[in-house]
């Protein structure tokens, strides 16, 4: 689980549960979905042409002169640049594919959709950063399910979207989310659910669907914490629906491996069945990370 930056102990032990849930289920029908920003639209349009005109796709997005910096940024990460800085909005969108462009204008737009939000500048460059690597675990082993290196990117960017919706009208939901973070045994949904009547997955699944994302991806992120899904054949999911998450996860595993931590919570309740629906052993794992690793430090 990719986590905002926490609240101090002094606000979470103001916190009273009790208090929070029923705040919540009186307002509960007071959260909006943000609408899905009008740039996506024009971007859409213009790329859906049998012969898409990339100067106006260019102008189009230079008109937002942080999503033009943000989307440079993006293309001259390791993940896309082929060792050559890209200098314009026009260049980033050759590196990046049209494809990958309107998913990650998409994720840009919804960090500035909840710039409001304080404190969530680690949670957003941890979104970024699971997409790219996800995006490289894709490369090395979605042919298999004819995953694509843009749609796992596009889902690990909006897996926990539900997190700053939730967050905007409820700080106090900063708290919940520790807490769920910390839970060994139960589904980190379970504990939400519990403390307020929904979670941060079904939320942004919503979002998703209001946004226009492919099918695939609403349902992963609507259950990323659902260990269900590899385990139960009673929980019907398609299969690609099923590898977008196990690749999400373990894109979050390397980077804890990369930063020196032990496995997270989430890494102990649902890694192995991560791994075992990637058809990836201990053996293979570690080569994996190795690479990684390599390819990091490359760069």
């Amino acid at each position: 689980m990719i986590r905002p930056q926490a609240a101090s102990a002094t606000e979470a032990a103001q916190t009273q549960p009790d208090e929070i849930e029923k705040r919540m289920k009186i307002e509960i029908r007071e959260i909006g979905i943000p609408p899905r920003p009008s740039i996506l639209s024009q971007i859409e349009q213009e790329t859906a042409k049998d012969e898409p005109d990339f100067i106006k796709l260019a102008a189009i997005l230079s008109q937002d002169v942080g999503l033009a910096a943000s989307l440079i940024k993006v293309a001259n990460s390791p993940y896309f640049s082929f060792g050559k800085k890209v200098p314009t909005v026009q260049e980033a969108l050759l590196v990046l594919g049209l494809k990958l462009v309107v998913q990650t204008v998409a994720g840009l737009a919804l960090q500035q959709v909840f710039k409001h939000v304080p404190n969530m500048e680690r949670f957003w460059d941890s979104s970024a950063t699971n997409a790219q690597i996800s995006s490289w675990l894709a490369r090395q082993l979605g042919k298999k399910w004819a995953i694509r290196p843009e749609d796992a990117y596009t889902f690990s960017l909006f897996r926990d979207c539900g997190i700053p919706v939730l967050l905007s009208p409820f700080p106090e939901y900063l708290s919940i989310l520790a807490q769920a973070n910390n839970e060994r045994e139960r589904a980190f949904t379970d504990v939400e659910d519990q403390a307020m009547g929904l979670n941060h997955t079904s939320v942004g699944a919503d979002l998703a669907e209001n946004w226009l994302l492919a099918e695939d991806t609403c349902l992963a992120i609507r259950h990323h914490h659902d260990a269900r899904i590899f385990t139960e054949a009673s929980v019907a999911m398609p299969e690609r629906t099923k590898v977008l998450v196990a690749i999400s996860h373990l894109a979050e595993h390397l980077m804890q491996q990369e930063a020196g931590r032990g496995q997270s919570c989430e890494w102990e309740k649902l890694g192995a069945a991560c791994l075992a629906c990637l058809a990836l052993g201990p053996e293979q794992l570690q080569t994996l990370t190795e690479e990684f690793l390599h390819f990091r430090q490359g760069h």
